[in-house]
């Protein structure tokens, strides 16, 4: 079944064929028509080298983002556990929800 929609990581936001269920943001995103597969690692082990080579196109493809802090947010608060959203991998935005919490409780 054809999804419609942005591609890339603003793809793996929709959940059925109805455009009215995406946010607005997703369609004004740098990463559509990008292939998704630089923003999610592959269904293997990927390689230290292949990996920061792969993110750092997803990455240079957010830095022109205009709606990389909606992607961001957006990732942030559904926890969203893989994949490059907002310019920042997962572990970077692990680091960024502690961070941010951590200031909340101080």
């Amino acid at each position: 079944m054809e999804r419609s929609g942005p591609e890339g990581p603003a793809r793996e936001m929709i959940d059925t064929n109805d455009p009215n269920d995406t946010p607005s943001w997703q369609f004004r995103a740098a990463c559509r028509g990008e292939d998704s597969s630089l923003f999610f690692a592959p269904g293997y082990f990927e390689q230290r080298a292949e990996k920061d080579a792969r993110e750092a196109k997803a990455k240079a493809i957010c830095r022109i983002c205009p709606v990389r802090m909606d992607c961001l947010e957006y990732a942030i608060g559904i926890r969203e556990s893989y994949g490059v959203w907002g310019g920042l991998n997962e572990s970077e935005r692990r680091a960024l929800i502690r961070d941010r919490e951590r200031r909340q409780v101080s």
